[in-house]
């Protein structure tokens, strides 16, 4: 590798589906184009991808692996990204750095559905994208059908490059429909060039006229030379297929067998062809390639188990050289990554992908520059909203003062993380995209920060308010302790007010029955009354007005008015029928329209009103749901949507309002409460 540049370099991501075969494919990359002399495996743990513990405990993808390698004088670097919806926010960080993606996905038309919110994000990008159906071994479908499926869901055009041939149900080869000729795989070797069978020419001349079809939709000289029966040169298709991926206006489709190897020349080979390069990339974001400034990208923050800090960043003009101070923090190292190995470099120049060391500070999706006012000149993919919470604390009480720190250097690596120290139950709460995504976070607050925790589903921070008035509430607090005594006599009125109004005091003393200087105390011990009402939750929507008292010229003071006042409020509050709110959320879920009767019939079953649904704008097939839920039914909601959804649905949510419980509910909420308690 060079380290003065990288202008023969290309980023691709490898993205799908969970259980698609991406980090299969990303070792297969890597060993076919000999940057490995032996294949890893995910099951055997040994895998250049998936390297973290967290990783390997679940044979999965938790979080972007970088990996390089070198191929027809073209030097690749490919980010393997998580395939679980749970650790999406980590591809969509990626995707923003790299020229190119690699779709994988499975030969199966049921779970293409999977793959429309990626879809959507890269055209929503204009990120070019190839699809490698991989495991095509185990299709069960007629190619036509799966390549349907595909288009179902993908709103640019599929140009197929290639059609199976099969021997009963055995795949032995393709032909390339660019150059009609036939190859045959063999295990550990390329794939050999055979006779085109007689069998599939009807097929093959079929699909190779749709392809050339697609690509005359873009290309007026190519659409004249079809009218008038041409055939096009080899050269003119391929030039047609590398000027309208960089466009992001077609979608090429390769197929093949990682596991074994097949397919995954070819796909290098149309990566090496037709994959944008990086100038283009950075023309297309809006930067000149040509321009000396270094400006950089971070896409994905490690905390490393040696404790350094490194950024993954796409340098997208300029020459970084370590020490560089950029954003005001000098660069502590610049290493080309290989899974969790480290190559130190001098200096890397525009269009390549390395780790930073020690940027403190910085965060995934920053603009890192020489020039400060550059500092937030590139987009950064959305934030994803938090769907599934768990309470935690430390298994030990003394690591309590370590956990924020903790907590806020996972979210440098996270940013789909949120933790909130709740203002009334007073638990530290973790939000997350789901029960794996916060499991993993659990295991590496307990391995990189030695923070063992222990959880349980947050409480429901219910509310409680009154639903009569009492009126002429006394209360008196009356203390001799051989000086001066304590003394403070107070009257209140207690009245409910409309949801949402909070809290009222006022007062209407005549004649001076209570001074002015004791009536801030009276006010005090009130709103102190109101934290814990009789039904053990704050109170709210409540006015307390005092009307009448008496005090004692030497004894009494402010402290014994707020006293009498917490007396008035303790006696007056159980007469006025207490009565349990619960927070209720808005709530829009997203899901294609084939799950929205499943959906309206999952928010009914949560005690849950339906407000109406409509098309999801620029989403085709799908719609928005619109509900309020109780916040007590939504500590799974995501588990449930998802498992309705082939994974794909998801919701967000903000308070709306406060509401009664229904009576049947609220004896076991209390129940709850005093058992907790």
């Amino acid at each position: 590798m060079n380290e003065k540049g990288f202008s023969g370099s290309r980023n691709v991501a490898i993205v799908g589906p969970y259980l698609s075969g991406k980090t299969t494919v990303l070792e297969s990359l890597l060993f076919v184009s000999g940057a490995t002399t032996r294949k890893g495996r995910v099951v055997d743990g040994n895998s250049v991808g998936d390297a973290s513990p967290e990783a390997r405990d679940r044979q999965m993808s938790v979080e972007v692996n970088a990996a390089s390698t070198e191929y027809g004088g073209i030097y690749f670097t490919f980010l393997d990204c998580p395939g679980s919806v749970e650790f999406a926010q980590e591809t969509c960080n990626a995707l923003m750095g790299v020229d190119a993606a690699i779709i994988v996905c499975e030969p199966d038309v049921d779970r293409v559905l999977t793959l429309a919110p990626l879809f959507q994000f890269l055209d929503n990008w204009e990120i070019p994208h190839l699809i490698f159906i991989n495991k095509m071994d185990r299709a069960h479908s007629q190619f036509a059908d799966i390549l349907q499926a595909l288009k179902e869901v993908s709103s640019r055009p599929l140009v197929p490059h290639q059609y199976p041939i099969w021997q009963g149900e055995t795949l032995t080869g393709f032909i390339d429909l660019i150059t009609e000729q036939a190859y045959q795989y063999h295990p550990g070797a390329p794939a050999d060039p055979i006779p085109l069978p007689d069998s599939l020419k009807e097929q093959e001349h079929a699909a190779r006229a749709e392809m050339l079809e697609t690509l005359a939709d873009f290309d007026d000289h190519l659409l004249e030379e079809l009218l008038e029966d041409i055939e096009p040169p080899q050269d003119e298709i391929l030039q047609d297929l590398k000027m309208e991926l960089g466009a992001d206006l077609i979608v090429p489709v390769l197929i093949g067998i990682a596991e074994q190897d097949y397919g995954v020349r070819p796909l290098l080979e149309a990566l090496l062809r037709e994959a944008p390069e990086p100038s283009e990339t950075a023309a297309r974001r809006g930067l000149n390639p040509d321009d000396e400034t270094p400006i950089a990208q971070v896409l994905k923050t490690y905390a490393t188990p040696q404790g350094g800090k490194l950024s993954l960043v796409r340098v997208w003009q300029g020459t970084l050289t370590d020490g560089m101070v950029l954003n005001g923090i000098r660069t502590g190292g610049i290493y080309q990554l290989q899974g969790q190995q480290q190559q130190t470099l001098t200096e890397t120049a525009a269009g390549s992908i390395v780790a930073l060391g020690r940027m403190e500070g910085i965060q995934t999706g920053d603009t890192l520059s020489t020039d400060g006012e550059l500092a937030d000149l590139l987009p950064k993919a959305d934030r994803h909203d938090p769907v599934y919470a768990l309470a935690i604390m430390p298994e030990k009480r003394s690591d309590e003062v370590k956990l924020s720190s903790a907590l806020n250097k996972l979210l440098e690596e996270d940013p789909s993380l949120v933790w909130e120290q709740h203002g009334d139950t007073h638990e530290v709460i973790l939000w997350g995209q789901g029960e794996i995504h916060l499991q993993v976070t659990l295991d590496r607050l307990r391995r990189k920060y030695g923070l063992p925790m222990t959880t349980h589903v947050p409480q429901v921070p219910y509310k409680e308010t009154v639903r009569r008035s009492a009126n002429n509430i006394h209360g008196r607090y009356k203390r001799q302790t051989g000086g001066h005594g304590q003394f403070g006599d107070v009257y209140i009125d207690i009245q409910p007010l409309p949801r949402g109004e909070g809290f009222n005091f006022k007062e209407t003393i005549v004649g001076g029955v209570v001074p002015k200087q004791y009536i801030p105390g009276v006010e005090m011990g009130v709103r102190e009354s109101l934290v814990h009402g009789p039904l053990g939750f704050p109170v709210v929507d409540v006015a307390v007005t005092l009307t009448n008292g008496s005090y004692h010229s030497v004894d009494s003071s402010e402290q014994a008015f707020k006293q009498a006042a917490r007396i008035a409020m303790q006696e007056g509050m159980v007469k006025c029928q207490p009565s349990l709110l619960e927070p209720i959320l808005s709530v829009t879920i997203s899901v294609p329209n084939t799950f929205t009767s499943n959906v309206l019939r999952l928010i009914s079953g949560r005690r849950g009103q339906i407000l109406g649904y409509e098309a999801k704008p620029d989403w085709h097939g799908w719609d928005n749901v619109q509900a309020y839920l109780p916040q007590a039914e939504m500590q799974d909601l995501i588990v449930e949507l998802r498992s309705l959804t082939l994974g794909v649905g998801t919701f967000r949510w903000q308070f709306d309002h406060l509401q009664e419980v229904p009576d049947k509910i609220v004896d076991r909420v209390l129940a709850k409460v005093e058992k907790i308690g």
